[in-house]
């Protein structure tokens, strides 16, 4: 019993080699045929075409590995690209509003320059750096001084006309009270009809009053207010405002007028210092004067 179960186990084992042994004789026959002739490709296409299924079959799970991979590579490179593209976007609005900053800045320096090239006084530009917080002064300040040679008086302007009068000065900043105050009063005169008045302040942005305006006055809405130089203040000329409001009330002697200033009160950023010429003939003979002493001591 046991030699016949040798027995068959070896002639396993030998049928076996045979069959090994037959399969590498055909590989290298068929690798030979293959390589030689073109018999086996109608057979190699066929074999193709029907393992395709098994081949994609098997590779189904690294596809859709792949394409998982490929689906979170792309959202979190959009996901960059559209919070690089949403930072570069707020950098290029503040830029472009800084932009539009520097045009509107630059339009009214030319505006200003254009208005010191109109006067015939001399001229220096200071730029506003302070605003008086109480409502009921109208103030503010400016970043020139006594360095600059700015002094007690000294007319105010901004590209449209006046803004009122430097009232306190320090070595490198001046206080101006703007017309628009209470306590600021310009005469004027009527450029139609030549007409002289006192334009007051009332202490409300862009209003002025005019005094003791006769109910008989030759004035009306849309008049232009100049600077008559009276009081030699402020020089002759110079724009203060424009007729708002006249009001003819029955029985009163007066009429009620209100002026809107020219200038621009509550936006000007850049504002001119007027020296006029008394006033340089005056500096130059102090300086002429104060030389001469120095001389002589």
């Amino acid at each position: 019993m046991e030699v016949n179960q040798i027995k068959s186990l070896f002639l396993e084992e030998t049928t076996l080699g045979y069959q090994m042994l037959g399969l590498g004789v055909l590989s290298v026959v068929l690798m030979f045929m293959d390589h030689a002739t073109s018999w086996l490709d109608g057979s190699r296409s066929a074999l193709t075409i029907a393992l395709t299924p098994v081949v994609v079959t098997a590779d189904l799970p690294n596809r859709s590995a792949r394409g998982i991979q490929d689906i979170f590579s792309s959202r979190e490179d959009l996901r960059g690209r559209i919070n690089e593209l949403e930072s570069e976007l707020i950098f290029l609005r503040v830029k472009t509003e800084k932009m539009a900053a520097l045009t509107a800045e630059n339009n009214r320096l030319r505006g200003l320059l254009g208005s010191a090239a109109k006067l015939q006084d001399n001229v220096l530009v200071a730029e506003l750096i302070g605003v008086n917080p109480d409502p009921e002064e109208q103030e503010v300040v400016i970043d020139k001084g006594s360095e600059d040679s700015v002094f007690l008086g000294q007319p105010v302007l901004d590209s449209r006309g006046l803004v009122g009068q430097v009232v306190e000065v320090s070595a490198f900043n001046s206080r101006v009270l703007l017309i628009s105050d209470e306590r600021h009063s310009v005469p004027v005169q009527v450029l139609r009809s030549n007409l002289r008045l006192i334009a007051r302040g009332t202490g409300i942005d862009q209003q002025l009053e005019l005094l003791h305006v006769n109910s008989t006055a030759d004035i009306k809405v849309g008049d232009q207010l100049l600077s008559s130089g009276l009081g030699n203040r402020f020089p002759v000329g110079y724009p203060v405002g424009v007729v708002a409001k006249v009001d003819y009330k029955p029985g009163k002697p007066f009429a009620e007028v209100l002026a809107k200033p020219n200038a621009q009160l509550d936006r000007s950023r850049h504002v001119l210092l007027v020296f006029t010429e008394s006033r340089i003939a005056e500096e130059e003979t102090n300086a002429t004067s104060g030389k001469g002493d120095d001389r002589g001591g």
